[in-house]
């Protein structure tokens, strides 16, 4: 009589980080084969035809299907000791670990050759150590932590308008964009295309720069813009009266604005309170990120701006116009999903770890 199949058992945790490791592209070769042996098995394959499939020896599949039914996920891993011993001794890993927080003296970071010469051993050795520490020099990340004594406050101004938007009213995103410089590249540039990517040349010429003042709708996303040469509290008072006139008359207009010293101008002011309908709201100091248009001038830099080349200011103008148009034929909404408590956590976690530093 033939000999029973053995039927690996697996639960539906098991059975997700099995195929997880199957068809991710960052596990290795190694832990992808046993994953797929203990499925397999698991499926009710024999042993035998496990093995021509997978094209591996037969003790290969019965080991660690043996590994897997005695200590399951962990089974499928390596034995302590075993493998190829480290050739840097641990001195020189601690050492590498170390000193990637210590810059030379002169510089501001270690690069891969500088630490191989200094610590005596090659390129990849340091790469692979950092990269098996995740420790990565190269990098920076910026950050603004607002000193504003109101922060809270404002805080949850803000994003009790984005979390519950008021009823029979207009919740407006506003800023001016300043600065968008019509720059034409000296040479026409290489399209992107198969085995090579498009090209541009680095040097260009100026041609004037130009401002966009722009409203998001942050309950569907459309814009109100307008294009100005300066960035005075006249042309931000001319904003505002065209959002006064571009909205419905029935309805409520919060506008969410930062503390450029032209959205607290005193005729500004005067303006605003003679129109009991429109209600400034004001993202703390240093903190604009809290205004969800920011995240629409980012596309735009992206989109437009950053690789376009443009002969003159009316023709960077009318790019920008254009990109305006589609995104109100078909607008894009930006959602605020993170929960205040959470922000103010990570800012508090922040203040904490730059003490220590200090």
């Amino acid at each position: 009589m033939a000999r029973p199949i053995t039927v690996l058992k697996l639960t539906a945790g098991e059975r997700r980080e099995l195929q997880r490791r199957v068809s991710s592209s960052t596990s290795s070769k190694r832990d992808s084969l046993r994953a797929e042996i203990v499925l397999l098995r698991s499926e009710g394959v024999k042993v035998e035809e496990v093995a021509q499939r997978l094209n591996v020896s037969l003790p290969c599949v019965s080991k660690w299907s043996r590994r897997f039914q005695q200590a399951g996920l962990d089974g499928l891993n390596d034995k302590a000791g075993r493998g190829r011993k480290p050739r840097v001794p641990m001195e020189t890993v601690e050492q590498i670990i170390v000193k990637v927080t210590q810059p030379p003296p002169g510089r501001t970071r270690w690069s891969l050759r500088s630490m191989a010469k200094e610590v005596g051993v090659s390129r990849h050795t340091v790469h692979t150590i950092w990269k098996r520490n995740d420790l990565k020099p190269h990098r920076t990340r910026t950050f603004k932590l607002s000193k504003d004594p109101k922060f809270e406050q404002k805080f949850w101004d803000v994003i009790g308008l984005y979390l519950h938007p008021p009823e029979k009213a207009l919740v407006l995103c506003c800023d001016e964009k300043t600065q968008c410089q019509a720059l034409e590249r000296s040479q026409p540039g290489l399209p992107l295309g198969i085995g090579h990517i498009r090209t541009r040349t680095h040097d260009y010429k100026r041609h004037g720069t130009i401002t966009l003042f722009a409203a998001l709708n942050y309950l569907d996303g459309k814009l109100i813009s307008r294009t100005e040469q300066p960035h005075t509290h006249v042309e931000w008072l001319r904003f505002l009266k065209q959002i006064e006139r571009e909205t419905p008359k029935s309805l409520a207009i919060h506008l969410i604005v930062d503390n450029y010293s032209t959205h607290k101008h005193e005729r500004v002011r005067r303006w605003v309170d003679r129109h009991p309908r429109i209600h400034y709201h004001f993202t703390p100091t240093g903190s604009s990120w809290l205004n969800l248009v920011e995240r629409f001038f980012a596309d735009l830099t992206s989109d437009v701006i950053r690789d376009g080349s443009f002969r003159s200011v009316p023709e960077l103008a009318r790019a920008i116009e254009s990109y305006l148009a589609d995104r109100n034929a078909d607008p894009q909404r930006y959602t605020w999903h993170t929960k205040g408590e959470a922000i103010l956590a990570k800012i508090q976690r922040a203040k904490e770890a730059l003490a220590n530093v200090i």
